[in-house]
């Protein structure tokens, strides 16, 4: 049993991070309201987009205060195919303060061609997994993806690549590439399947309308590297994704969120 501290408040988080010492982060891992008009249950997220991104800046400056030189923040930000522009505004928004480092794509759904992995695979027919919205349009296909950006202060934080790696499909690499980790790992690249598990009843198994897998901030810390890791931020706490990935990990958290129910809902699941 980790004796990490896990730390929750109820409030705004730019009140919140203003209380905190500077440079106490060390991973910020966090997805903010999206400005799409999400149903939330204490937030309105259908304001003028002029203000929404002036809030973003702030907050942003309030993060970039909290968060150590050599910390990272990954931010997750969706979209709409109505409104696919969001995470740009974001992202321009916040690279006036950090550097982005990695683009990662956050694949929720895929379907993969048998005839195009190749006979090492195994794969005898098409395979489709995950799980998405789907749309009902003539103009749109089906959303199954949103990014992580990989902010740091400076553009050049060392990460723990093979922290997250995946095994050679080719073990001949393994001896035969100069660079190949002899213990047949490989980086995993910036396109991540991570599922949402299959559940029974949204209002109750996970009742916030825009979380994410505790599998993904989980990712997203050991990639920074784990052991340089002692606490994690996130100011959107929501359900406590990120924080169930710190409890995994063993590493401290901090979470701020406005809603009571969803605060609630995440201090269940962390006890």
């Amino acid at each position: 049993m980790s004796n990490a501290s896990c730390e929750t408040f109820l409030g705004d988080c730019l009140t919140g991070m203003a209380a905190m010492p500077a440079r106490s982060i060390d991973v910020i891992v966090t997805s903010p309201p999206y400005n799409l008009g999400v149903r939330y249950g204490h937030y309105q997220d259908n304001g003028p987009r002029e203000d929404y991104l002036r809030w973003l800046g702030d907050w942003t400056a309030a993060a970039a205060r909290v968060l150590a030189p050599a910390g990272s923040l990954f931010l997750n930000v969706g979209s709409k195919p109505s409104d696919p522009l969001v995470p740009f505004q974001v992202l321009q928004i916040m690279t006036q303060t950090f550097k982005l480092q990695n683009v990662i794509h956050w694949i929720k759904s895929i379907t993969i061609d048998s005839d195009a992995v190749g006979a090492a695979s195994s794969l005898s027919a098409d395979l489709s997994v995950g799980h998405f919205k789907p749309i009902n349009s003539t103009r749109f296909i089906n959303d199954c993806h949103e990014y992580v950006f990989h902010l740091t202060h400076t553009g050049d934080v060392p990460l723990d690549r093979l922290a997250v790696g995946v095994p050679y499909q080719d073990k001949s690499n393994v001896t035969r590439w100069h660079g190949a980790n002899k213990r047949d790992l490989r980086c995993r690249g910036n396109t991540w399947f991570i599922p949402y598990d299959t559940i029974q009843k949204r209002s109750s198994d996970r009742p916030h309308p825009a979380s994410f897998p505790p599998h993904l901030p989980e990712q997203c810390i050991l990639l920074h590297g784990r052991d340089r890791v002692r606490t994690v931020l996130d100011p959107f706490m929501g359900i406590g994704s990120t924080g169930i990935a710190c409890r995994t990990l063993g590493v401290g958290f901090v979470g701020f969120e406005i809603d009571p129910d969803y605060l609630h809902a995440a201090r269940q699941a962390l006890t």
